[in-house]
Order: structure tokens, then C-alpha cells, then sequence
């Protein structure tokens, strides 16, 4: 179990690292499928897994000037305070419907990732209102506690399309967000001991080796293609989780 639990939290890391985000959308379902853990504990897992991660992605796009610190804090911080709040929410929720709801939130972040464009170069963007900053930090929050989803192909989006930001900064300031995010819905889910704490090393320590590499190549590929490739492969492990858990709620 343990080789397999390497391939797969390298192969999380190395999806985060090329592409800003997903590693949550690839982690919840590797943890409870592949590993065997159950939704209540994959989600606690992946958030461990995915902040981590995303701090060192976050570093690394800071030192190259791609990463909007003001915005990060207070996005983040929205973020933080309503993904604590809302990581009970899980519990109280059947495994099954957690997985459909995730489902089909994957399902619209696909479709919206297949049918957006990605400039090659990033105008000017001019400053937003704080409050429209955090309270789209606070909506991304939400999720993330319930569904453990750090956010990355939430933020992304929200980010671009009503903070502003141009896609390289939005792609760095994002996972400063995540890990946010992920930090303080850990800290929440924490409480219920649902946690394995082997499982979240092992995914880890080779998801940084992931990350970092990633981030390398990202560099050398087209991001409109990889962000078109991913966004296909999020949509067909949707369909899947649908087909597998909706008949079980009926």
C-alpha cells in the first residue's frame, strides 16, 4: 500500500504544481477509493496534505513576483474564518451525499475550466473593493470546510473573474489561499479525530517532490492545454463518483 500511496501523493503534487489547484479534487478521491479511508476522514487527510503543498507552491511564486500578498490576506482570511466554522457541517452529512455534492461541484469547475480562455499576456487590472474580496474568500471558506477542497479551481476563477487579478498572479496568490484555507479547516476537522496520521506523511513528503517539480514544468508547457487536459479528467472522475454513490441515495 505504501508504493501506492507514494505514486498517487506525487502524483497530487505534481498536479498542483503544474496547474495552481486540484489537489483536492485528486486527493478525497484517492484517499477513499485507492487507500480506503472514508469520506469524513479523506476529507481531514486531504486538507493536511493539500496546505502543505501549497505553502511551498506559495513560496515559490513569491520569489518570482507572482503573488498578490494584500489580496492573499484578505481573501484568505474570509476563507479561514468560515472554513473553521463550516468543517462540522461534514459530519452531519452521509458519506454518499458528500461525495455527489462533490461530484457535482467537480462537474461545474470541468466545464468551467474547459470553456475558459487563458491570455498570453496580462493587462493592468485596477484594485477591487475589499469587501467583494472577502466576501469571495468567505463563499471559497465554505466549501472548503464542508468539502475539504482547498480551493485552487475555486479561487482560480474567483480571483480572476471578480477580484481581478491576471491568471499568473491569480495561479500564485492562490495557493497562499489554499493553504489558508486548508490550515484552518484542518484545525476544524481535527476535533473529530478522524485522522491518519502515516497516510498524511507518506502523501506528503513525495507531494512536495511533486509540487516542486511540477512548478518546474509548468514553465516549459502551454497552460491553456494542461488547464483543457485536466479539466476532461475532472469531469470523467465526477461522472464516476456520480455513478458510483447517486444510486445508493435513491
Amino acid at each position: 500500500m505504501i508504493p501506492l500511496e507514494l505514486a498517487l501523493g506525487f502524483g497530487i503534487g505534481l498536479a498542483l504544481g503544474l496547474l495552481g489547484g486540484g489537489g483536492s479534487l485528486l486527493t478525497v478521491p484517492a484517499l477513499v477509493y485507492l487507500v480506503g479511508q472514508t469520506p469524513q476522514a479523506a476529507v481531514t487527510t486531504s486538507l493536511a496534505i493539500v496546505g502543505a503543498n501549497s505553502m511551498v507552491g506559495a513560496m515559490f511564486h513569491s520569489s518570482h513576483g507572482k503573488l498578490d500578498w494584500k489580496v492573499a490576506l484578505v481573501f484568505g482570511s474570509a476563507g479561514m474564518l468560515i472554513s473553521y466554522l463550516s468543517a462540522n457541517i461534514s459530519q452531519q452529512i452521509p458519506p454518499e451525499l458528500l461525495l455527489v455534492i462533490f461530484a457535482l461541484l467537480m462537474v461545474g469547475i470541468g466545464l468551467m475550466l474547459l470553456f475558459r480562455r487563458v491570455k498570453k499576456k496580462d493587462a493592468a487590472y485596477l484594485a477591487k473593493p475589499l469587501w467583494l474580496v472577502f466576501a469571495s474568500g468567505a463563499g471559497v471558506g465554505l466549501l472548503t470546510g464542508i468539502l475539504g477542497v482547498g480551493g485552487g479551481f475555486l479561487v482560480v476563477p474567483a480571483l480572476v473573474m471578480l477580484v481581478g487579478l491576471p491568471v499568473q498572479i491569480a495561479v500564485g496568490t492562490s495557493l497562499i489561499i489554499i493553504a489558508m484555507n486548508s490550515i484552518a479547516g484542518f484545525l476544524g476537522h481535527l476535533t473529530n479525530g478522524s485522522m491518519d496520521w502515516m497516510v498524511t506523511l507518506v502523501f506528503t513528503s513525495t507531494g512536495l517532490v511533486g509540487t516542486f517539480i511540477g512548478m518546474r514544468l509548468s514553465r516549459l508547457m502551454s497552460s491553456s492545454r494542461l488547464q483543457k487536459v485536466f479539466a476532461v479528467f475532472v469531469i470523467a472522475l465526477a461522472i464516476f463518483l456520480l455513478v458510483d454513490n447517486f444510486p445508493k441515495l435513491v
